[in-house]
């Protein structure tokens, strides 16, 4: 197995989280890329005409994009749980990851705001409104965070991505201040294993 990636991307993170839980990390080989907003990495092209991180490749040749569709193969193909098979659970835990994926996307779409489009381009009313989202949505995960208990599943696992995200890339950005429960919870999450493996580099 395969895939390209960047040390940076919470989603690549997500999927070598998802990795680690299922005890396959040390099978995937990690393909080196240089994927941006702007300019794309030709290297990726070939396999995802999107050009992004992460793409895996599977033992078989088959070609795997986005962060979501990968996580649940290696569940699906390794064993695991974190994905529930079918009933509520299964709708609930996808919706916290579409939650947990917004929010990281939406705090991803500020960082190339600030960082990469030229200063006097830069429009502060859309770094607001996506940092917004972030606030919207610890807003729910604050109510939510408590009854996570000691969880560790796709809903859990991308939200450890999420925060772990802000503290990388806005550490000026003080969540734990709005939300305290979910602070309680992710400082204990952070603990684990998979996550201490795979945090962010610049």
């Amino acid at each position: 197995m395969k895939i390209f990636f960047s040390p940076a991307s919470p989603f690549v993170r997500k999927c070598m989280v998802v990795a680690h839980e299922l005890g396959v990390a040390d099978r995937i080989e990690k393909l080196p890329s240089a994927a941006g907003p702007v300019k794309r990495d030709a290297r990726i092209l070939p396999n995802n005409p999107l050009g992004q991180v992460p793409t895996f490749l599977t033992d078989d040749g088959q070609v795997l994009f986005d962060s979501r569709v990968i996580c649940e193969y290696l569940d699906t193909m390794h064993g695991g749980q974190l994905f529930p098979a079918a009933g509520a659970e299964r709708w609930a835990r996808l919706t916290e990851l579409s939650l947990a994926d917004g929010m990281t996307g939406a705090a991803l779409l500020a960082r190339y705001e600030t960082m990469l489009r030229p200063e006097a381009l830069r429009w502060s009313d859309w770094t607001d409104g996506q940092l917004d989202k972030v606030r919207t949505g610890l807003e729910w995960l604050e109510a939510a965070a408590p009854s996570f208990g000691a969880r560790v599943d796709i809903g859990t696992i991308a939200f450890g991505c999420a925060l772990g995200y802000m503290d990388f890339r806005f550490p000026s950005v003080d969540w734990r201040a709005q939300a305290p429960n979910s602070a309680k919870w992710f400082a204990a999450f952070n603990q684990r294993p998979s996550m201490q493996a795979t945090v962010p580099v610049a």
